[in-house]
């Protein structure tokens, strides 16, 4: 070999180098999230890093300040009463609500964690809709039916709305429809079509206030 060709190969072999010391360097940038439990976080050591929790969303910390969401996650077990706040800037998944399992990634900002990415998961529900009401069955009972615990069937008409919109979707059943309202997560199974089961009570404002997760009934398909 050449002394040109030994410099030439000299070259090149330290462009090569370069270019996979430029990669390593992006990809550290970019910085990969560190899977870290609630304890961890609040234990302190992690400000402006990147990590990712998960938690159970806690009931009634459910918050907005324009497009930002607030809530408070949870161990799902373990100790109950470590708390750590949520800043969401984003769109809610249809599913997020009281109870359900976040898996939040962002940047630990002052004890709370500025989260850009969010997957929700909730446990998928089963129930018989035996004993249930129809919807034209509630709603021909009138106001007799307003304010009491009952189950009521149907499929669900339309796209389901995120736990900050009036209602989360809408049931119709022998031809009556009503809007059903629930702050806690909701099975990604659940969409148009699903038949359903639904605990809860009618309110004076003629909308349904499910008062546990709603179910899917199975048995049924249209």
């Amino acid at each position: 070999m050449n002394k040109k060709a030994k410099r030439r190969l000299v070259v090149v072999g330290g462009i090569v180098i370069i270019a996979m010391l430029v990669i390593v360097a992006i990809a550290g940038s970019g910085g990969a999230a560190s899977s870290l439990s609630i304890g961890d976080v609040l234990g302190g050591g992690y400000e402006g890093k990147k990590v990712q929790v998960s938690g159970s969303v806690v009931a009634d910390s459910i918050s907005s300040e324009g497009s930002t969401a607030v809530f408070e996650i949870a161990p799902e077990e373990g100790d109950a009463s470590e708390e750590l706040q949520v800043s969401y800037d984003g769109a809610l998944p249809a599913t997020f609500g009281a109870g359900v399992v976040a898996i939040c990634t962002g940047t630990v900002q002052d004890g709370v964690l500025n989260a850009t990415e969010m997957v929700t998961k909730c446990p998928s529900k089963y129930e018989s809709a035996e004993g249930s009401l129809t919807v034209k069955g509630l709603l021909d009972q009138g106001d007799a039916m307003v304010g009491k615990d009952t189950k009521i069937c149907g499929y669900v008409r339309g796209d389901i709305q995120a736990v900050d919109a009036d209602y989360r979707f809408t049931i119709e059943s022998q031809g009556a429809t009503l809007n059903v309202r629930y702050d806690g997560g909701l099975d990604d199974a659940i969409v148009d079509g699903t038949a359903v089961v639904v605990s809860g009570a009618l309110g004076e404002d003629g909308t349904f206030t499910a008062s546990e997760q709603p179910a899917i009934d199975e048995a049924v398909s249209e």
